[in-house]
């Protein structure tokens, strides 16, 4: 009885495996792959690998054939920035910072997580850089969702931010402690260091800076030191040049930068996320879910016209800008907005999806295996109603589709069929 029992244990693991191991064939009236449009284009996967995209290709015999003939395929976009663990179940009478207290345990917060996550693959990303976090719950969503246990895009993470450690009470060398505290975050398991290097945040757009040159120099440092790269968090001119200065990965928001810190940052070839939508999303839902106070709105409509400006200049001087949404609690599904915004300012249509896709993935360093459909890259892969080469609004609100790692992870089309 126990050989029997092993027996069929041992089938039914073989055609789980040879279930997912089996070839598909993807057919895409119109494909384009990070550079270049294909027509009547046919992309075949193995396992979670592409191992070909030809026009009028050869299906395999035995391949799982899916018919996205009458959609535009892309490849799977790239959200620089967000905050994945940031839930709200949106209960009456309370808002995404008032609501009762967290949940005690981390597993709670990243249960409740695979929500977000959810709504992110919706929007067509199939990969995040999630940048503040805490009890580890992006640590552990990342892994999970590696590991196959859990639903969502590829998590790229930070840990918890890091701040100013100056005037800490038991620390006597803020320079060292910073080195440190950049340690700490890897033996923990992050992949990027973030460092809130100003305040500003939800309705504050004070611009000040509250991280020294002299810090982010130590945690730039020590980052580098350790194989790896940092993002730095400035609302404001000052913090953005000294970001720059110390040799930041990535500048995330910056707002009214000179023209000498825009030469400097587009000469040293520093990553600019602008994330000019996310203000946007708080303009949208400051009076019936975040309850701000009067003259919120204002300020924050004031702040996203001259980041907008700073953000075109930016752009005019060469510099490299990558979208991010900052997506928190209910702004999940938004996460691409960002590019309508970057075709205003300048872009192309094309240069917008690059920035998404290519662009994106080289800064996270994965420029050979994301942000492009050719051989032996990830099989994330987008279906598209509608060709966002004409109409950026079409990566936007046009996704029906979405596979990822060879899963199919979205499907809102009745397309798709089995040969």
């Amino acid at each position: 009885m126990f050989r029997t029992r092993l027996c069929l244990l041992f089938v039914a693991l073989t055609i789980s495996v040879n279930a997912f191991a089996a070839t598909k064939a993807i057919k895409f009236g119109k494909l384009w792959d990070g550079h270049k449009v294909i027509s009547n284009a046919v992309v075949i996967v193995d396992d979670d690998k592409i191992t070909s995209v030809t026009p009028n290709g050869k299906i395999p015999a035995g391949a799982q054939v899916i018919d996205m003939s009458r959609y535009t395929g892309i490849p799977g976009m790239i959200d620089a920035h967000t905050h994945m663990t940031y839930y709200w179940d949106g209960a009456p009478g309370t808002t995404p910072r008032s609501r009762p207290a967290k949940p005690r345990h981390v597993a709670a917060t990243v249960f409740l997580s695979q929500e977000n996550a959810r709504k992110t693959l919706e929007a067509g990303v199939t990969s995040i850089r999630d940048l503040n976090a805490g009890g580890g719950a992006d640590y552990a969503m990342r892994d999970l969702i590696n590991m196959g246990k859990m639903v969502g895009p590829r998590m790229f993470v930070s840990g918890g931010g890091l701040r100013s450690y100056k005037n800490q009470p038991g620390v006597t060398d803020p320079l060292a402690e910073a080195a440190k505290m950049v340690k700490t975050r890897f033996e923990e398991g992050a992949d990027w260091i973030k460092v809130f290097g100003s305040v500003g945040g939800f309705d504050n757009v004070n611009m000040d800076q509250t991280v020294s040159y002299e810090e982010m120099k130590a945690m730039v440092d020590a980052t580098h030191a350790a194989g790896h790269r940092i993002a730095i968090h400035s609302y404001g001119p000052d913090g953005a040049r000294d970001a720059i200065r110390a040799g930041t990965d990535t500048l995330e928001h910056a707002t009214d930068m000179d023209d000498a810190t825009i030469e400097m940052m587009a000469k040293n070839k520093v990553w600019y996320v602008p994330t000019i939508d996310h203000n946007q999303y708080y303009v949208e839902n400051a009076d019936d879910v975040y309850k701000f106070p009067a003259g919120a709105k204002e300020n924050l409509n004031s702040y996203i016209k001259r980041n907008f400006e700073t953000a075109k200049k930016a752009f005019k001087a060469g510099a490299r800008l990558i979208p991010g949404s900052d997506a928190v609690y209910n702004g999940f599904g938004l996460n691409m907005r960002e590019l309508t915004w970057f075709v205003k300012l300048g872009m192309t249509n094309e240069q917008a999806m690059q920035s998404a896709t290519t662009q994106a993935a080289e800064m996270l360093g994965m420029e050979k295996s994301l942000g492009s459909l050719a051989p032996g890259y990830f099989a994330d892969i987008v279906a598209l109603e509608g060709d966002p080469l004409a109409d950026i609004n079409v990566a936007v609100k046009g996704v029906r589709w979405v596979m990822k790692g060879g899963n199919v992870v979205v499907d809102k089309t009745r397309a798709s069929r089995t040969q």
